[in-house]
């Protein structure tokens, strides 16, 4: 059986918190030490997954947490056996941070989400937990009317933001990866995604975070069929033709990715806008190929400084995330990844 020590394969926080709620309709949160748990226990053929990636706010972790508050939520992911990853600022409102593409009050607690991120990120590292990841950001504006009223404008603003967030990352020795999804104003269609990676061109600074479902609906055009690259109906010779001018042009940006599965539907739950639909790994309308598909964006991924992958599963009801076979068929098909394009 193929083994690789790279990438390390890494289960998502998250999709214990996005959609979850106390409103009427939502289902509750899954806090941070059952998800670890859930995590620890999948196993297949005796591996298990080397890590986790963590979204930075409550219930999981306060962003204001102090330095022994903080040192002791390493030691309790220590005892699990996992490493962290990657770590996802809180850089929405209603958490810490606001629109990039806002006004200045509102680009200022961007900026500072970011800044607490990285603090968080420096006590990780020193504590020993985590020695690879980067952090993960979007523009923070739900839907993309408003954006369309003054395209341009927006995206150089967006752009702004995004430049003085990666310097403030670089001076803490971190990276930011901007996540490409259809629901994130200037950043909803890989056209878009693009330019405003060119636009902010700190390549050294500040890159892409592809995650499969999300890149799918690029793909589609959802949010922008201007530049769909494919209609319905489409053959396999004409997904495969399209699914590699997508990778083309984001894989030299790529420095974080996210093992996903999409039926080429939308979801959004609780207050999370409409973006790709999550799926199980093994659903039977998932359009993906998953370990083709992956294989695309992880060529040259170590020359990227890519020393991890991980799963993202969010908006999944709650009896999902708890059955145990959810977790060992994701980490089948992690191990699979690994397996076909890893590295040593």
């Amino acid at each position: 059986m193929p083994s690789h020590a790279y990438p390390k394969l890494h289960n998502a926080m998250w999709p214990g918190l996005v959609g979850k709620g106390t409103d009427p309709g939502q289902e509750p949160p899954i806090g941070l030490e059952r998800m670890l748990q859930l995590t620890a226990a999948a196993s297949v053929d005796g591996r298990r997954f080397d890590g986790i990636d963590y979204f930075l706010f409550h219930p999981h972790t306060d962003p204001d947490a102090s330095d022994d508050q903080l040192r002791r939520t390493a030691d309790l992911i220590a005892s699990h056996g996992f490493a962290v990853g990657s770590l996802v600022a809180p850089i929405w409102p209603g958490t810490v941070g606001d629109s990039a593409m806002g006004s200045p009050v509102q680009r200022a607690k961007f900026i500072n989400a970011v800044k607490k991120a990285c603090r968080i990120a420096a006590i990780f590292n020193d504590h020993g937990i985590r020695h690879y990841g980067v952090i993960r950001i979007d523009s923070a504006e739900f839907g993309i009317a408003r954006w369309r009223e003054h395209p341009a404008e927006h995206t150089r603003t967006i752009a702004a933001t995004f430049r003085e967030a990666a310097i403030v990352a670089a001076a803490h020795g971190e990276r930011l990866a901007a996540e490409g999804e259809i629901c994130w104003a200037g950043m909803h269609s890989w056209k878009d995604m693009v330019d405003l990676l060119e636009a902010v061109d700190m390549p050294g600074s500040l890159g892409f975070q592809c995650d499969l479902a999300h890149t799918y609906l690029y793909l589609m055009g959802y949010n922008a069929p201007e530049h769909a690259l494919l209609r319905q109906g489409y053959s396999p010779a004409e997904f495969q033709s399209a699914y590699r001018q997508l990778t083309e042009r984001l894989r030299p940006w790529t420095i974080d990715f996210h093992v996903a599965q999409n039926d080429g539907e939308v979801h959004g739950a609780g207050s999370h806008d409409k973006t790709g639909k999550h799926c199980r790994a093994d659903d039977p309308a998932g359009k993906l190929d998953i370990v083709a598909c992956a294989g695309q964006w992880l060529e040259g991924a170590a020359e990227r400084g890519i020393r991890h992958v991980c799963w993202d599963g969010c908006m999944f009801p709650n009896a999902t995330l708890e059955n145990p076979a959810t977790w060992n068929t994701i980490l089948r098909t992690m191990l699979a990844v690994r397996d076909a394009h890893g590295w040593d």
